[in-house]
């Protein structure tokens, strides 16, 4: 977070982190982990790892060997590598609603008079509960990808909440938020939502026998919609960034993050390239993603430091 530049920016107060904030920074950053851990998951295959939940193979901690299996288990569906992956997969995501409980108490103890960062926390911590309770229908419905779509889109927005809460709490202030920087994160999210659909049913193709190599071009007028969301991001994201030179000569924040932002788009662009012409590698498909997160994850930050650059104008 260091282009936030804290201490020598106006608009944020003049002081050390507070407990709060340290902690908001935190959580943000292992909820971030726990989306790239996520990803790991679902290119390693792990997602059926355990294939019940809140349990794995009917017990709190997973069996040792398929001989532990209860009866209405198939023993064929035991892997202890992918048992294991979706498993700590599944104690991050714990430890992550915990953070975000204490999060939430922590904006309740110094935040109670301010609307804005007490409610989006809450909501965060609300959102943590259906993110839980959908990722056992996530399991049950065996990773469709309509529903782990939906349940990606809301990681990503209790991330935004994560984020909206930290900025705010470092802030002074806050003007109208920008159109054009409210389109864009709209245009990412679809954008992000379309991939994961995309990714789905490249997963399902190699499922059918299709070979990896082939995979993402038999899934047809989805990924050109995907191409094509694409570039409207990234141009979305230069437009931005030359306003923001034009406008703001002096917010040299406002325009670093402008930068951090159109340097994600490019990197998200170069990925997909690679996955397109190049190989399409697992590792390739989770950096496609943790990248897709963090673009997100900036374009927030950006609006939130334009509305109070806006403000203090």
């Amino acid at each position: 977070m260091e282009a936030l530049n804290f201490r020598h920016n106006r608009m944020f107060q003049p002081r050390g982190l507070s407990s709060f904030q340290r902690l908001a920074l935190c959580t943000t950053a292992i909820t971030y982990l726990l989306i790239l851990v996520g990803g790991l998951v679902r290119a390693s295959g792990a997602g059926l790892g355990c294939p019940d939940w809140p349990r794995c193979f009917g017990s709190w901690i997973p069996p040792a060997s398929a001989a532990q299996l209860p009866s209405r288990f198939d023993p064929s569906l035991f892997n202890p590598t992918l048992m294991w992956t979706e498993y700590l997969n599944r104690l991050l995501g714990v430890t992550v609603g915990f953070l975000i409980f204490a999060t939430a108490v922590s904006a309740w103890r110094h935040y109670r008079r301010e609307p804005r960062i007490l409610g989006a926390t809450v909501a965060a911590l609300l959102l943590t509960g259906f993110q839980g309770w959908l990722g056992g229908r996530v399991v049950a419905n065996e990773l469709a990808a309509w529903i782990v779509t939906i349940h990606m889109i809301f990681a990503l927005a209790i991330v935004q909440l994560l984020l909206y809460a930290t900025v705010r709490s470092l802030s002074r202030g806050g003007g109208p938020p920008s159109p054009f920087l409210i389109a864009l994160i709209v245009v990412t999210m679809v954008q992000i939502g379309l991939g994961t659909q995309v990714r789905g049913a490249i997963d399902a193709a190699i499922d059918n026998g299709v070979a990896r190599a082939g995979a993402l071009a038999s899934v047809g007028t989805l990924d050109h919609l995907h191409r094509d969301g694409a570039l409207v991001v990234f141009a979305g994201s230069v437009l931005v960034l030359m306003w923001l030179r034009a406008r703001f000569t002096k917010e040299a924040t406002l325009i670093r993050w402008g930068y951090v932002v159109v340097g994600l788009a490019s990197i998200q662009v170069a990925l997909g390239v690679a996955m397109a012409y190049v190989s399409l590698k697992p590792a390739t498909q989770v950096a496609h993603l943790t990248v897709a997160s963090l673009l997100l994850g900036a374009q927030t930050v950006l609006l939130l430091v334009h509305k109070t650059e806006t403000d203090s104008q």
